[in-house]
């Protein structure tokens, strides 16, 4: 099979770390020295306080005037010399250090008899099971390794009380056939090898060792031709199921190692996305291509790395991934040793933990390929959240007006595409919305505890009892980081105090001041979680049919002239999702091709302004974005008929030989040509690419070509007057008054009645964009 990948520069190891989002902690020696003359003591695996595992690959750098042979190597006290060799890097010894206790280790290199010359570092070991820094992990939780082929989990043989933990067999049924339940899922870790068939398939391979028939051959990114058999290696990292592949020998032996086939560079698989609310370990696939994009990378030569902790089908909780992804990647380099570079590549959720990630554990990816991606998930919900609200205004509240039978006029508070012409999958008829066709049901997941498909779509709501408790809500997933209520139930962002919906189309004379003030006075809000009640059809079999989740609505009880009660987010659980790190602020400096099919038509979840919105969030941050490409390929008509992900891969591949040649430069200063700005035709033919191509969309300036052939939409917090990167969860209020006295309102000057009415709708204020949002740092 011909490689989609190529190689560029040579290869060279790099130092990586990992370090979580927090406080910096040095991977090297905490006793002061460190000098040019001093023996230096690096974890190349993790953080020296994020060990996991009882091992960590660990360096030791020799100075000029000491003989490698003279050093000696202790770990508590006890010498592991024996388990260091040469290094690849001059005067180096790298070792793997095993056998660590739970907490604090020290590390201790010393210059046979020259103890002014020693090294020492401590180092942290926590369980393999987890946590490391996430907090209390999750109860009640499923255990699906027997559904990933990998068996029964192992059993701690302790009583848990109403079975926090609990397994489910191949048919998704409760299992009684292990003595004791396993608290953290654990399986011992298994290598399979398996080779790709002439005809496209997996098999394992022959026992006996021999080659088999059929057994086709790949071109590496080196353009080595070598063998098509990988080795898999699957287990339990953190309570979810890791997988490693990657190429091997027909043959494994001395001479020809597991890992001799690789070509030093590492995939880490993000998965494809969706929505998951957490208590499940989730499921492997059973063949290597289940996992995004494994079998191009394979046939190149990548190893490829996988955790069911990094698809957010089974969670949402990033602080969790992104510990997930440390301590997979720290058992890779354990392994294998360091990679040339670290790549992510995901889909959706899958793009978005790249952003977070690479803000949050520099080290963690040296590069990145989010695909359909957001900047995260934590603030979309922001505009998620008003979807429902303005649906049933447009829907039901103000039924009778005309302007809403025409889909089109949607997004004059919407924000986001709307179409005459595509079909509604709730009516059957033409007329829909992105809201509908892309967001409806999110908005209820998020925010209702008791809908119940958030635990039924996965098989979590048997047995009965066991899973009664959980609250089903994105804000109880991540209840370590927003925090409780003394009612029990997590604390919440969602805000829209003071929010004009549509205030942009009044400003435009597209909306009417009569239809602003009853728009605004009748769309309400969320009830508090502990008001809320079962969803209806079509989110739960039965029921009235209620695809507004409009009983869980606080609305007007009398049409308008009592305003419906808007929702205030909790600013303590604002201040976490900005403190934890699961809002995107920029703060991130490696490759990014950020690549995505244009959806826009077909009212996709996937809107391309997203891309944008990370672009903008990085200038903030940074002052420019030259270390992110965007490339968008079109789908019109008729969907995707192209991937522009070889071509990422490739580019990718020169932008990291660039940095590894020119390590003084920036990131964006070592941006090859094939990596900038770019747009594609459907059948993947360059449309245009340049510093120039998407002008027009964050600046003033006239559409460049790209802008020109993707037209990009809105959102309802941005078409309300709030800001394009849209990470505000709560504005700041100021009285209507002096919304009115600068002109927030365009040419419309309110009379004396429409004032008092405002003032009523808002009795504390409107937005005020021109100041920071509530709970930002």
């Amino acid at each position: 099979m011909a490689s989609l990948f190529t190689a560029a520069g040579p290869a060279v190891a790099s130092a990586t770390g990992g370090p979580s989002h927090g406080p910096s902690h040095d991977n090297k020696n905490d006793n002061g020295n460190g000098g040019k003359h001093d023996l230096q003591i690096t974890v190349l695996s993790s953080r020296p306080d994020q060990v996991s595992g009882g091992d960590a690959r660990v360096q030791v750098q020799v100075p000029d005037d000491v003989s490698p042979q003279r050093v000696k190597i202790r770990l508590n006290g006890a010498e592991v010399t024996r388990d260091f060799s040469a290094g690849d890097q001059r005067r180096t010894l790298v070792g793997l250090v095993d056998g660590m206790r739970t907490g604090v280790n020290v590390l201790t290199a010393e210059a046979a008899g020259d103890r002014h010359r020693d090294a020492r570092l401590t180092l942290n070991n926590h369980s393999i099971t987890g946590p490391i820094f996430s907090g209390p992990q999750q109860e009640p939780f499923v255990c699906k390794t027997e559904q990933s082929g990998l068996g029964q989990p192992l059993v701690d043989n302790h009583d848990h009380v109403g079975l926090p933990v609990f397994a489910l067999d191949a048919n998704g049924q409760k299992t009684d056939q292990i003595a004791g339940w396993s608290r953290d899922c654990s399986v011992k870790p298994r290598v399979d090898f398996v080779s790709r068939t002439t005809s496209g398939g997996w098999k394992p391979l022959p026992a006996d060792g021999s080659r088999p028939a059929d057994l086709a051959t790949t071109t590496t990114s080196d353009g080595r031709v070598v063998d098509f058999v990988v080795r898999w290696e699957r287990g339990t990292i953190n309570r979810f199921i890791y997988s490693i592949a990657m190429l091997s020998p027909l043959k494994v032996d001395a001479n020809h190692a597991a890992d001799s086939a690789w070509n030093r560079r590492l995939i880490y698989s993000f998965s494809s996305g969706g929505v998951g609310i957490g208590h499940t370990q989730g499921e492997l696939g059973t063949t290597i291509d289940d996992m995004f994009e494994a079998e191009e990378g394979l046939a190149a030569g990548y190893a490829v790395a996988y955790s069911t902790g990094n698809d957010t089908g089974n969670h949402y909780n990033l602080q969790v991934g992104g510990e997930t992804a440390l301590m997979v990647k720290e058992r890779f380099i354990e392994e294998h040793g360091e990679p040339l570079y670290t790549v992510g590549v995901g889909a959706s959720g899958g793009g978005l933990q790249q952003y977070v990630y690479g803000q949050n554990h520099p080290g963690l990816i040296d590069a990145a390929i989010p695909v359909y991606a957001y900047p995260d998930m934590v603030t979309q919900g922001i505009h998620v959240g008003d979807c429902e609200l303005l649906e049933y205004f447009m829907d039901v509240t103000d039924a009778g007006n005309p302007k809403w039978h025409n889909w089109d006029n949607r997004k004059l508070l919407e924000g986001m595409n709307s179409s005459s012409t595509v079909r509604n999958p709730y009516t059957g008829k033409p007329g829909s919305s992105e809201c509908v066709n892309g967001w409806r049901g999110l908005s209820p997941l998020t925010l209702n505890p008791h809908y119940g498909s958030a635990g039924s779509n996965q098989g979590l709501m048997e047995p009965k009892g066991v899973m009664d408790t959980v609250k089903w809500t994105h804000f109880d997933d991540l209840r370590n980081i927003y925090g409780v209520k003394p009612d029990g139930f997590a604390r919440r962002t969602f805000d829209n105090v003071g929010v004009q919906y549509g205030l942009r189309a009044l400003n435009d004379g597209t909306l009417t001041p009569e239809e602003f003030l009853h728009l605004n006075a009748t769309v309400g809000g969320w009830k508090d979680p502990e008001d809320m009640v079962q969803e209806g059809a079509p989110f739960v079999p039965g029921g009235t049919f209620d695809p507004w989740s409009s009983r869980n609505m606080t609305l007007s009880p009398d049409g308008g002239a009592t305003p419906a009660p808007r929702t205030e987010g909790d600013v303590g659980a604002i201040e976490a999702a900005y403190r934890s790190g699961m809002v995107f602020r920029g703060r991130i400096d490696i490759p990014i091709i950020d690549w995505r099919h244009y959806l826009e038509d077909e009212l996709n979840m996937h809107n391309s302004r997203q891309s944008f919105a990370s672009r903008e969030r990085i200038i903030e941050a940074q002052g420019n974005a030259d270390n992110q490409a965007i490339w968008f390929t079109d789908a019109r008509p008729g969907g995707a008929q192209s991937t522009q992900l070889p071509e990422a891969f490739k580019a990718v591949d020169t932008w990291m030989a660039n940095i590894r040649k020119h390590p003084e430069r920036t990131v964006g200063q070592n941006k090859p040509s094939e990596a900038t700005d770019r747009c594609f035709a459907t059948d993947g033919r360059l449309i245009a690419s340049g510093s120039h191509v998407w002008d027009g969309v964050l600046d003033h300036r006239a559409d460049g070509a790209c802008t020109e052939q993707f037209p990009i939409h809105s959102t309802s917090r941005i078409v309300a007057g709030g800001p394009f990167d849209e990470d505000m969860y709560k504005c700041r209020l100021q009285p209507v008054d002096k919304a009115v006295a600068r002109g927030d309102y365009g040419s419309w000057r309110p009379s004396s009645a429409q004032r008092a009415t405002l003032k009523q709708i808002f009795p504390t204020g409107v937005c005020d964009y021109t100041k920071p949002p509530v709970g930002r740092p």
